[in-house]
């Protein structure tokens, strides 16, 4: 017979967000039991933001080399030692590895079950030997990656974000299928470890994204020597020994590549398999399972956070989301998930950074007025010697703030403030009330702020006024 548990909350799943209401509801002495079929830290520390970002640094201190005559120092072509290199990745991976761990986890008090869970009805979950009848429920499964239906793809032996990190040897030749963020980031990121890299995106690369901030970005993958097709419409995938050939489309000519890898990286899926959502009465989509602005499920007594609640797939998103839920289970406090103020980060050289309505959106809603100013007359950008990109601001008529789009060195860093800006409800009047330590790379969202003002300098009645005050001395 199975062993019954009765936490006040059953968690499923133990990557970002799982974690942070597991931490959460046991730092206030709340009975917590974590199922986990897989690694504890889920797709981010394990296949996901930890070694992309991490092999991402490696290849940013190649390039500063490669670059650094331009500041007067000299020095050769860097050697890569890719061993050193995936070592160092998985030495970040272990260094971050405890905070996530069972036994961590087990010292807060929070009993972790490693094995897959299922839903036996509305209100039991079976894993392994238990069966768990929990106050409220919370699903937090993640999302894997995707694989699109090519001919040829599944016998390839392609490569995705859960896999690449794994690779023993640089590639001579990375094929990369897709031009999202995942793509764009590891096409760089292997270009300037050494690797030919080509890109092939069957729409346009960075599509969510300020088309003419993301033109920065895409020059400087150029200037990397990545080469980017887009849009290509991909035939075949065909596997002959250690290449793999790529049959596609390309501006009305039938193209092939030939690759010593493969790397698909065209979106994720939500994962449900085997949860048997149907006998809790959750319903759910492809998308992912289907919740209320309040994060519940049509299940009323479960609640579904992360990439598996359908939004939109970001580790900060499900940490907001793990705290909406304990404010929801814990305190009865009313919770409303919204994407209105939720940033996302493009990691590449230069960052493309976004938090808001982009200008299309926003025109799509009514008026707006753009402001930007160039990194080209930041100070600071000119003496790291890294004056690419702007900050470009949406905003109303009236100033007031509706999104903006940082594409430069550090963008991911800046957008913070401007998420502050929109969950305040400030315009530019507060940006340019601001006073920014000189020199730094933020001082260009003051100047961008200040360029609202800019045509009221014209106006004859701003003129006018100004003479009357100069006759009163």
């Amino acid at each position: 017979m199975p062993e019954i548990l009765r936490p006040d909350i059953c968690v499923v799943g133990a990557g970002s967000g799982g974690l942070s209401v597991a931490a959460a509801a046991a730092a206030f002495g709340v009975e917590v039991v974590l199922i986990e079929r897989g690694r504890m830290g889920g797709d981010c520390l394990n296949t996901g933001c930890v070694p992309s970002k991490a092999l991402l640094a490696a290849a940013r201190r190649a390039h500063d080399v490669r670059t650094a005559p331009a500041l007067g120092i000299r020095v050769g072509e860097p050697a890569i030692d890719f061993a050193a290199v995936r070592e160092h990745l998985r030495r970040t991976i272990a260094n971050i590895a405890p905070n996530d761990s069972i036994a961590r986890f087990t010292a807060m008090g929070v009993k972790v079950i490693q094995e897959s869970a299922r839903f036996l009805d509305p209100d039991s979950i079976e894993a392994g030997a238990f069966v768990v009848r929990a106050r409220r429920i919370v699903l937090a499964t993640g999302s894997r990656s995707a694989m699109p239906a090519i001919p040829g793809l599944a016998e390839a032996g392609a490569l995705t974000n859960e896999t690449v990190f794994n690779l023993a040897e640089l590639p001579s030749h990375l094929v990369v299928i897709g031009a999202g963020p995942v793509g764009i980031e590891l096409a760089q990121a292997f270009r300037r470890l050494g690797s030919r890299v080509t890109v092939l995106e069957a729409r346009q690369p960075l599509a969510n994204e300020d088309p003419e901030c993301a033109r920065f970005v895409f020059e400087a993958l150029r200037k990397d020597g990545v080469e980017l097709n887009a849009p290509a419409s991909i035939r075949r995938v065909e596997r002959e020994g250690p290449l793999v050939r790529v049959l596609f489309e390309h501006e009305g000519r039938d193209l092939t590549v030939e690759g010593s890898h493969l790397l698909v990286a065209t979106g994720r899926i939500p994962v449900t398999d085997g949860l048997d959502l149907a006998r809790a009465r959750i319903a759910a989509t492809a998308s992912g399972v289907t919740v209320g602005d309040d994060l519940r499920t049509t299940n009323r007594r479960v609640f579904a956070i992360g990439d598996v609640a359908g939004s939109w797939q970001f580790t900060h998103l499900a940490n907001a989301h793990a705290g909406l839920v304990i404010r929801s289970i814990l305190f009865r406090l009313p919770a409303r998930a919204s994407t209105r103020a939720v940033p996302r980060v493009t990691y590449t050289d230069p960052e493309l950074a976004q938090v808001g309505s982009t200008e299309a959106q926003a025109r799509a809603a009514g008026s707006l007025r753009i402001l930007r100013w160039s990194f080209h007359e930041n100070d600071r950008a000119r003496t790291e010697g890294e004056p690419t990109g702007e900050v470009k601001l949406v905003v109303s008529p009236r100033g007031r703030i509706l999104g903006a789009t940082i594409v430069g060195a550090q963008a991911g860093e800046m957008i913070a403030l401007l998420q502050l800006a929109l969950l305040k409800n400030m315009s530019v009047r507060d940006l340019v009330a601001m006073t920014f330590p000189y020199p730094t790379l933020s001082e260009a969202v003051r100047r961008a702020a200040l360029a609202f003002y800019t045509p009221s300098l014209t106006k004859p009645i701003v003129h006018r006024i100004l003479a009357v005050l100069r006759k009163f001395g």
